[in-house]
């Protein structure tokens, strides 16, 4: 696989927006010597009219497959493992693949909506976003399974809310007044999710003495290990492979609420992708399993599986946005 770039139509490399230092450091290392480093000075709006026309994108999709990548589908210290699916992908496919990773949420749908991208793993509520506009720009691929008990062999994950491991808060209800940490307005588990825990609580007047954004759920987590932040609500799957793997931060902290089950992060194709294509791409997913090469990749990332999964897998997720907006309550605070 090759790790490469992703340009607009006037051929201007686009970089990975720094959400936080230590994903910065992990997107400079995939892409290093491939893309060359610039300051990113497009907004997502300019970023979507930027793009190359459709034809050149079909030809493209053609021949080479850009899969990007959200930070709410597996830690920093797992990209690696991403990397080699992403290659397994490629060499079944008979197809170069790049693979970027890195971009704030919003950015990735910009560039979802674009066609710049054909295949991204991606959080469930931007993918409520774009799947509930009028005329959605991706088409629901396959959700994950996780190995571990408690997802029940089900394609669902949960938002943990963790606090300092030595800290004296033992519930949701001791973070009153305290300083929440999260790492996008638009993810499920570090916003969505604990924002319609406050609503169920009739706590919408101001819990939180401050609430501070980090960027990414590693970020977050470091935070609340360093004592600079007193919680955050941060994605299972990201906080599973951290703790799986000894990574460091993760482990002086504790989980003190899990929120959910809801629908887990999932994988989408651009509707730009030419449908017998985005077959293939299906198929070669969800036979990884079946596969010995495959399953052995698979259980690094701490997946079962891949499957087909209905859109009503994220019927959760739309509840809690709903459930935001009628209570307008859309900033925690």
């Amino acid at each position: 696989m090759i790790q490469g770039e992703i340009k607009d139509k006037e051929g201007v490399l686009l970089q990975p927006k720094k959400e936080s230092s230590r994903i910065f450091k992990t997107v400079k290392r995939l892409i290093v010597g491939q893309l060359c480093i610039i300051s990113l000075c497009f907004s997502p709006l300019l970023i979507a009219k930027n793009i190359t026309s459709l034809p050149e994108q079909e030809e493209r999709s053609q021949s080479k497959i850009r899969v990007v990548m959200a930070a709410a589908f597996v830690s920093e210290s797992g990209i690696d493992v991403y990397d080699e699916i992403f290659n397994y992908l490629g060499e079944k496919l008979g197809k170069e693949v790049v693979f970027v990773s890195g971009f704030s949420y919003s950015t990735i749908n910009s560039m979802l909506d674009a066609g710049m991208v054909d295949i991204g793993f991606i959080c469930g509520l931007p993918y409520v976003l774009k799947h509930d506009k009028p005329q959605p720009s991706v088409e629901l691929l396959v959700a994950p399974v996780m190995k571990d008990k408690k997802y029940n062999d089900k394609p669902v994950y949960y938002s943990y809310v963790i606090a300092h491991k030595d800290s004296k808060i033992d519930n949701f209800s001791d973070l009153k007044d305290k300083t929440f940490v999260f790492n996008d307005e638009i993810s499920n588990s570090g916003y969505n999710m604990p924002r319609s825990h406050l609503i169920s609580q009739n706590e919408t007047s101001g819990f939180f003495s401050k609430v501070i954004r980090s960027g990414s759920h590693e970020e977050s987590i470091r935070m609340v290990a360093l004592g600079k932040a007193d919680a955050s609500a941060v994605d299972s799957l990201v906080y599973d492979y951290d703790l799986k793997n000894n990574v460091d931060y993760v482990e002086r902290t504790k989980i003190i609420k899990r929120l959910g089950p809801v629908g887990i992060p999932p994988v989408v194709v651009s509707s730009k992708v030419p449908l017998s294509l985005r077959k293939k791409i299906r198929d070669f997913l969800v036979s990884m399993k079946n596969d010995l090469a495959g399953k052995a990749i698979l259980e690094k990332a701490l997946v079962d599986r891949f499957i087909i999964v209905d859109d009503s897998n994220y019927d959760g997720i739309r509840k809690m946005k709903k459930q935001a907006q009628d209570a307008g309550y859309l900033k925690i605070r």
